[in-house]
């Protein structure tokens, strides 16, 4: 079996890799619980008004609305909370990135803002892709438990 760990690029002054390499863990987890807790704060009005968004996601094109506004007031804010603290981090990560994908078809072409106005939508899409793909680390409580979907 590959170790992936061994295929990383060293740094060009290996003395700082001293200094990297205790933080790897760190950023990830600063990154993790940014974007879950960013995500909260995003849902936090939507999950008071789980109705609120039925115009707008039927606008999209997602019916009936009354099913989909309440599962993205609940994706944005438990999932939200999901990633923050690292529980079931792959399949919250995956529907946030999901939700994400549809803002940045809502930014880019419904409302033909194109690349400028989609650009942070795909920053989000690909922290959560990140995440998706990689779990939680070390600082989770999917580590605590030593399991991960």
């Amino acid at each position: 079996m590959t170790d992936f760990a061994d295929s990383r690029p060293r740094p060009m002054v290996p003395a700082l890799q001293r200094i990297y390499m205790p933080f790897n863990t760190i950023a990830e987890t600063a990154l993790r619980v940014i974007a879950g807790g960013l995500l909260v704060t995003h849902g936090y009005g939507k999950i008071l008004d789980p109705f609120g968004a039925v115009g707008m996601v039927e606008g999209l094109g997602f019916y009936p609305g009354l099913f989909w506004s309440p599962l993205l007031a609940a994706t944005e804010f438990f999932g939200g909370i999901l990633i923050a603290v690292g529980l079931f981090t792959r399949p919250a990560a995956f529907a946030a990135m999901i939700v994400l994908l549809v803002t940045v078809y809502f930014h880019g072409v419904v409302r033909g803002e194109g690349f400028g106005g989609a650009e942070k939508s795909i920053l989000w899409t690909a922290i959560f892709l990140f995440f998706a793909v990689r779990g939680s680390n070390s600082q989770s409580v999917d580590a605590k438990l030593g399991k991960q979907i």
